[in-house]
């Protein structure tokens, strides 16, 4: 598979995965190993409620992955970016997933609060990987303060609903075509991912449909030959729908002839 390039970073793997919920270390290692993927998230306000990052990090850093902390359960850019420089602090990485929760029920980013956050960050050397809806005005808005790289969900976190808005997403794709465009959240099952990467997304970053499996290693196996499969199919070119049946043997014309 082709690589990408994320902040000048070349990544031969376009699956992210989250960290949290496994049911053990040594299962969170297999599945890292059994992914393929090469970047792993993991919630700084999760390691520090816990007293320590309870080894995650060092799993992490074993399995030879990139870390990309996040600011999950932040409300306001200025807690936001107050944990942003915590992490770069603790992890030694410009790297940050930066969210900012707008609302409790569909913990939906507040987009007025994320490009806020993600202006003050880039300007003081952040590379940003903003999860933000499909909106595509708050995108661009986003793009003009600096980020690179976004991260439109698919549906609601933890929903395990897939893409609920493939129109949006399709839209954003057209009309960003030069951003690194990566979904996050709500992929429940390795087709959801498969169809993100075949409408032209670079990546996909996923925790709880891998963690919550019965067999997360072989779960995050599956859904790491998806997102190959997707992207080689849109690599390849996807045949267009219609609305009509197309016969694939002509019925008429000049016949020709095997010798």
């Amino acid at each position: 598979m082709d690589a990408l390039t994320v902040y000048g970073t070349p990544l031969a793997s376009r699956f992210l995965l989250g960290t949290a919920g496994y049911p053990s270390p040594q299962v969170l290692r297999g599945a890292i190993a059994a992914s393929g993927a090469e970047v792993v998230t993991v919630g700084l306000k999760r390691a520090l409620a816990a007293g320590g990052d309870n080894g995650f990090v060092d799993i992490i850093r074993q399995s030879g992955c990139r870390l990309l902390p996040n600011t999950a359960g932040c409300r306001t850019a200025r807690e936001a970016v107050a944990l942003a420089q915590m992490a770069r602090e603790l992890y030694g990485t410009p790297w940050v997933k930066l969210e900012v929760v707008g609302d409790e029920y569909t913990l939906q980013p507040d987009p007025w609060e994320l490009v806020a956050a993600a202006e003050t960050l880039v300007k003081d050397g952040f590379q940003v990987f903003p999860y933000c809806t499909d909106d595509l005005v708050t995108c661009q808005r986003l793009l003009d303060v600096g980020c690179q790289v976004l991260m439109p969900w698919g549906a609601p976190i933890g929903s395990g609903q897939g893409l609920a808005n493939p129109l949006a997403l399709r839209t954003l794709r057209a009309r960003l075509p030069g951003a690194v465009l990566v979904v996050d959240a709500g992929i429940g099952a390795p087709s959801h991912a498969a169809h993100a990467m075949e409408l032209g997304y670079d990546a996909v970053l996923l925790n709880s449909a891998v963690a919550q499996a019965r067999d997360p290693v072989g779960m995050a196996a599956a859904f790491g030959g998806a997102i190959t499969a997707g992207r080689q199919g849109y690599v390849a070119g996807i045949m267009a729908r219609q609305d009509m049946a197309v016969a694939t043997t002509p019925v008429g014309g000049r016949p020709f002839v095997l010798k």
